[in-house]
């Protein structure tokens, strides 16, 4: 791969000369790295939501979509159905309500998915198979996801509709809420890794002990808040009472419809897939593999053992959706700011305690703690 590079970093001298082929390669490789991200981020936002309800379909004891196909092709039924969708909202008229204010109105779409696609910039799924490996990749994490909650209150206040406006406000209450938890999660995993760079996090996982050297098994009780926090921060079933169709209305997006809600959506299934990624690269050891260094095959690390890991999670956001019903609000806030957030700060400090010496030598911490640790 280095040398395809530098065979094609030397066209472009070649082609452009000393002084612009450099910035050209850079430019170019850049963008094609976007590329690789994004369009297996949209393509995964689209058949995605076929999974879920396949998925939801046979836990309810019945068929999900199974009609629409390509060109006739019978056993390929259903598969078009994510196409047909994306021709239906492409196709629909987009209303401005009277009385909005229609630049934030356009814009709110925009700002919502707008940083749900440019933190993946830092998320690595290989070592070196990143856009960006900033050393603070965490803390861009953290900035770049808060950035949502904005999208969602211009949405709801540039509506000029009392029904969006309330679901805004109850909407970013609830982000704002679960954003802490899920931040001293994230705290907690930085402070096992001694680092924000997320290759680094997993490199500290990397022992002899194979998902026994993951951070899962201290950190469990910070694995378990930041997933959940993650659900409720999506705005997901059963923490999506600001826009339970069946109380007010959709929330913030009831005036939206076509392209400008479908920009909603999409934000919502990319911020689901960074939660699993987030939790497999901090908690669950990234491309690591579950089983020892010591077994052929089996042991070696790899791109697969990642994606299998996100899919699991995602898979159990579905479970989730189709199997609890919805909290009440009030219950809503009281697990954030009542159980989470003291329980994150309380794991914070038994962190520190087993990083401490000589706490950090006595197995089983020395295998994440230890200041001989392999990672």
């Amino acid at each position: 791969m280095n040398e395809l590079l530098h065979f094609v970093d030397q066209a472009f001298t070649n082609l452009l000369g000393p002084q612009w082929g450099p910035p050209a390669f850079a430019t170019a490789w850049a963008l094609t790295k976007v590329v690789i991200v994004v369009v297996p981020l949209l393509t995964f936002v689209l058949y995605f939501q076929l999974v879920e309800r396949w998925v939801i379909g046979w836990i309810q004891v019945r068929r999900g979509p199974n009609r629409v196909t390509f060109f006739g092709i019978k056993w390929l039924g259903g598969f078009g159905q994510p196409v047909a969708d994306a021709v239906k909202l492409l196709l629909k008229e987009q209303i401005v309500p009277t009385g909005a204010s229609k630049a934030l109105f356009l814009l709110a779409p925009a700002i919502s998915v707008a940083p749900a696609m440019a933190v993946w910039s830092v998320v690595p799924f290989m070592p070196g198979w990143v856009i960006a490996d900033a050393d603070a990749g965490l803390l861009v994490i953290l900035a770049m996801t808060s950035m949502g909650v904005y999208g969602i209150i211009l949405a709801g206040w540039a509506s000029n509709s009392k029904y969006a406006f309330l679901g805004a406000m109850r909407s970013a209450a609830q982000v704002v809420s679960y954003e802490i938890a899920m931040g001293f999660a994230l705290v907690g995993g930085l402070m096992a890794a001694q680092s924000m760079n997320l290759s680094t996090v997993v490199a500290r996982q990397d022992g002899p002990y194979g998902m026994f050297s993951w951070f899962l098994v201290p950190l469990l009780p910070l694995f378990v808040v930041h997933f959940i926090a993650g659900v409720a921060e999506t705005n997901r079933h059963p923490f999506d009472v600001a826009e339970g169709e069946s109380e007010i209305v959709a929330g913030p997006l009831v005036e939206y419809s076509g392209m400008t809600w479908s920009l909603f959506f999409l934000a919502e299934y990319a911020n689901m897939l960074l939660v699993a990624t987030v939790s497999s690269i901090l908690f669950l050891g990234g491309w690591l593999s579950p089983f020892p260094k010591s077994i052929p095959i089996l042991g070696a690390p790899g791109i697969w053992w990642i994606l299998i890991k996100m899919m699991s999670i995602m898979m159990i956001f579905v479970w989730i959706r189709a199997s609890f019903p919805r909290y009440r609000y009030d219950q809503l806030m009281r697990l954030g700011w009542k159980v989470f957030i003291p329980l994150t700060i309380v794991w914070i400090v038994v962190i520190g305690v087993m990083m401490m010496d000589p706490v950090n030598s006595i197995p089983p911490f020395s295998w994440w703690f230890g200041k001989n640790h392999v990672g």
